[in-house]
């Protein structure tokens, strides 16, 4: 994990012990920072994945795109207004300035993302944007779920293309059936489990799916 920007956000590079290929999931700036990590690991990048498309997740995808010679894959096209907008993005947070552009592949609900050996399952969970997605890796009950879910917590969803309702429904309908025992890495902030969310997020724990 390195957390990156004023914005303390969880960039994270995953790979497979046996081959070394990695992907590095939500770049949101400091690349040298991130080339860097892939240095000291003696890692062989493959993918660049996008949870989403603010600023701070995909600030530094293109540079890094362009200096690893890898695509950028994700998240799903319905985020695409916010791609095209980063722009406006970087001036009104302070960023550098950073040229709009598009994924190399936009991922889908079902998809698989493959680097080495290992394999990562595409859920397709809006709410905090229309097109966020989350990345799961089955044999290790690991989810990378981006801003949808938080320690704590749940993403904003007072941004254009937030629904708190749809946020809701995307935890409770795509991530609680990964089970209980999985474990989540956020946008930002500690890791966690769903089932100390369940039992204590003031958001989204059981009780008060019941009331």
């Amino acid at each position: 994990m390195v957390p990156v920007t004023a914005f303390q956000q969880n960039c994270s590079i995953h790979w497979c012990p046996e081959t070394r290929e990695a992907v590095v999931v939500d770049p949101g700036g400091e690349a040298e920072r991130i080339l860097q990590a892939l240095d000291e690991e003696n890692l062989v990048p493959a993918k660049i994945l996008l949870t989403h498309g603010h600023l701070d997740h995909v600030g530094a995808a293109q540079e890094l795109a362009r200096r690893l010679a890898v695509p950028i894959w994700g998240p799903q096209a319905d985020d695409l207004y916010w791609f095209q907008c980063l722009d406006r993005q970087a001036r009104k947070y302070g960023f550098p300035p950073i040229v709009p552009f598009e994924p190399d592949r936009w991922l889908q609900q079902g998809d698989t993302v493959e680097f080495g050996g290992l394999s990562l399952e595409v859920l397709h969970c809006p709410g905090h944007t229309p097109g966020h997605v989350v990345f799961f890796h089955r044999g290790e009950g690991l989810a990378l779920v981006g801003d949808v879910l938080f320690a704590g917590s749940i993403g904003r969803t007072d941004l254009p293309g937030g629904d708190h309702a749809v946020l809701l429904g995307s935890i409770r309908q795509r991530l609680w059936p990964l089970g209980d025992s999985v474990r989540f890495l956020p946008g930002h902030g500690p890791m966690s489990s769903f089932a100390e969310e369940r039992r204590n997020n003031p958001f989204v724990a059981d009780r008060l799916a019941a009331v």
